[in-house]
C-alpha cells in the first residue's frame, strides 16, 4: 500500500517538476500554432474535394440506370 503524501509536500513536488519542464519560446509557440492552422486548413480543402469528387461519380452512377 502507497503511503499518502500531505498536499503541501504534494505542492512542493509539482513546484519542482514544473521547474524541470523546458518551455516552448514564444515564437515556437507561434510558429507551432500557424503550422497547426496550415495543417487543418489543407485538411479541409483536401477533404472539401475529395467529398466534392465521390458526390459527382455517385451521381454519374446512379444517373447512369436512368
Amino acid at each position: 500500500m502507497a503511503s499518502k503524501t500531505n498536499p503541501i509536500a504534494f505542492l512542493q513536488q509539482v513546484r519542482s517538476e514544473t521547474a524541470k519542464v523546458t518551455w516552448p519560446s514564444r515564437r515556437e509557440t507561434m510558429i507551432s500554432t500557424v503550422m497547426v492552422f496550415v495543417m487543418v486548413f489543407l485538411a479541409a480543402v483536401f477533404f472539401f474535394a475529395a467529398d466534392q469528387l465521390m458526390g459527382w461519380l455517385i451521381g454519374l452512377v446512379l444517373n447512369a440506370g436512368a
